[in-house]
């Protein structure tokens, strides 16, 4: 895999699979960056670097809907009508040159986004699909899973004394009250999981696990009615 911000032109090659992480910039409780789905997402596509032959990993899109989050200071949200825009667009143009495009997206709040814009992609004949870097079992946010995760990928940016629990029921409990008022109005901290645990070897693991799925999943190149990637 090869930057395309450091490639030029002339080298790309005709067969290249683009790979744009998807982020956000929101709220990640008191010990973790705004950045974090960004960071996650960008290490994730990076993994599976020695398994994506001829791929070029785009520069992160960091900016996502985040509209759950905006009761906390720090959070930017574009909402997912200008994160539909901007991905059709994103999409209309690097496939003009890319015969294949993937979004990897780190933030659950892009779906909506991502449902929308890439089965219209699709039905203008561009092959286009997104894969989620989820965790099965994972907590929802800045809980354990993403704690791990940072402590791996970026462990100067987290606040481990910082750190504290959250609301830690089902997020389908919890989803009348995240519609009605957004995360502060569920969890003051802004954290859906406790961190507790959390520990650097297990974001390692966990990190490897996505990079492999994600691997397998473009080895495949299933793709469903969402979009969405299989693997």
């Amino acid at each position: 895999m090869t930057d395309l911000a450091r490639a030029v032109w002339p080298r790309i090659p005709s067969s290249a699979l683009l790979v744009v992480p998807l982020g956000s910039v929101e709220q990640h409780g008191h010990h973790l960056p705004l950045a974090t789905d960004t960071s996650v997402a960008t290490a994730v596509a990076r993994q599976a670097l020695p398994g994506l032959d001829g791929a070029l990993l785009a520069p992160a899109v960091p900016y996502g809907a985040s509209g759950e989050h905006e009761g906390f200071p720090g959070t930017v949200s574009i909402g997912t009508e200008a994160l539909t825009a901007l991905l059709v667009e994103l999409g209309r143009s690097a496939c003009r040159w890319a015969p294949r495009l993937l979004v990897v997206n780190g933030h659950g709040g892009n779906l909506d986004a991502l449902r929308a814009a890439v089965p219209l992609l699709r039905s203008e004949g561009r092959d286009v699909a997104w894969f989620p870097c989820g965790v099965p079992g994972g907590d929802a946010h800045a809980g354990r899973t993403e704690t791990s995760l940072m402590l791996h990928v970026e462990p100067d940016g987290v606040r481990e004394a910082d750190a504290v629990a959250g609301e830690t029921a089902p997020v389908a409990e919890l989803l009348p009250r995240l519609r009605a008022g957004g995360v502060r109005a569920v969890s003051p901290t802004g954290v859906l999981g406790d961190p507790a645990g959390a520990s650097a070897p297990e974001g390692a693991e966990l990190l490897a696990a996505m990079g492999r799925r994600l691997v397998e999943a473009v080895r495949g190149w299933t793709v469903d009615p969402a979009g969405r990637l299989g693997g």
